[in-house]
């Protein structure tokens, strides 16, 4: 499903206990200086990530101070993150001239402790060629060396490198839990281009060899996907950017199943093996 951007007046926009993607949790929050900010989200685990500008967190007496590098945008800078527990009250206040703030979050039913991610923290995977039009970077926030920290969350930012090209290739889904095969990962998905009047396509096939969905997204588009594959692309001359939320049904590793009129693909494209090892 694709959710065209709107003012959404830092009122959620996947709400806990989505209809199509339950296991998801997604909010943009935006302030100017000295403006504060609380939420509570039962049942859920979240992670705040500011897009741009720099805040101070305070979660059940804990606190972590000037979180978030970014100026003008996602490009400028590498992001930080603080992990939330199921359920805790935080309050995140502004302390730059204004903060654009993402928040995600998975559904899960235990109560963890809170930790922040600092830039020199983040785990980064560069894969794809030029050649294959599918060059991108992934900056995880909560992958893999977080395991036992966290319960069911994955956060991460995805990049075009280079003007236009493919991502999510070779299409694969997570829908269905059938280790070892696949898991069942809800998938939520922001996007930004750059310059910001570029625009891409969100493709969603429901079936091997039957024609799919196709979204025209742009600048502040969220993608919701509840099941299928689902590579997207971005026009030639623009640069493409994603934020990422994965909430896993039954573990938190990620188990990709996929196509099977494409997967040989995989042996073509430098470097994906260790992008899909970055997932689990």
């Amino acid at each position: 499903m694709h959710i065209p951007p709107y003012d959404n007046q830092n009122s959620p926009i996947v709400d806990a206990g989505n209809t199509l993607v339950p296991l998801n949790y997604f909010n943009i929050v935006k302030l100017r200086r000295g403006q504060a900010f609380s939420y509570q989200v039962p049942g859920y685990e979240t992670c705040i990530v500011p897009a741009t500008g720099t805040i101070d967190i305070e979660v059940e007496g804990v606190t972590f101070s000037g979180l978030g590098l970014r100026g003008v945008d996602v490009w400028d800078g590498e992001p930080e993150g603080a992990y939330i527990p199921v359920g805790a009250k935080v309050t995140f206040s502004c302390t730059s001239d204004a903060a654009e703030v993402f928040v995600a979050g998975a559904a899960y039913d235990k109560v963890l402790e809170p930790f922040d991610v600092r830039a020199a923290d983040l785990d980064l995977v560069q894969y794809g060629s030029d050649d294959t039009k599918t060059h991108r970077k992934i900056k995880h926030i909560l992958g893999t060396k977080y395991h036992g920290r966290v319960g069911r969350l994955l956060v991460s930012e995805l990049f075009t490198v280079g003007a236009g090209g493919w991502s999510g290739f070779p299409s694969h889904k997570h829908d269905t839990d059938r280790l070892p095969l696949e898991t069942r990962h809800d998938e939520t998905y922001n996007f930004r281009f750059r310059p910001n009047h570029g625009s891409g396509v969100q493709m969603l096939q429901r079936e091997d060899g039957k024609p799919g969905e196709a979204y025209h997204i742009v600048d502040g588009s969220t993608i919701c996907l509840d099941s299928g594959y689902h590579p997207c692309c971005v026009l030639p001359g623009y640069e493409m950017y994603y934020f990422t939320i994965l909430g896993g049904l039954s573990q938190r590793s990620l188990v990709q199943y996929f196509q099977p009129s494409h997967a040989y693909q995989i042996e073509t494209i430098p470097g994906i093996k260790d992008m899909i090892a970055k997932f689990k």
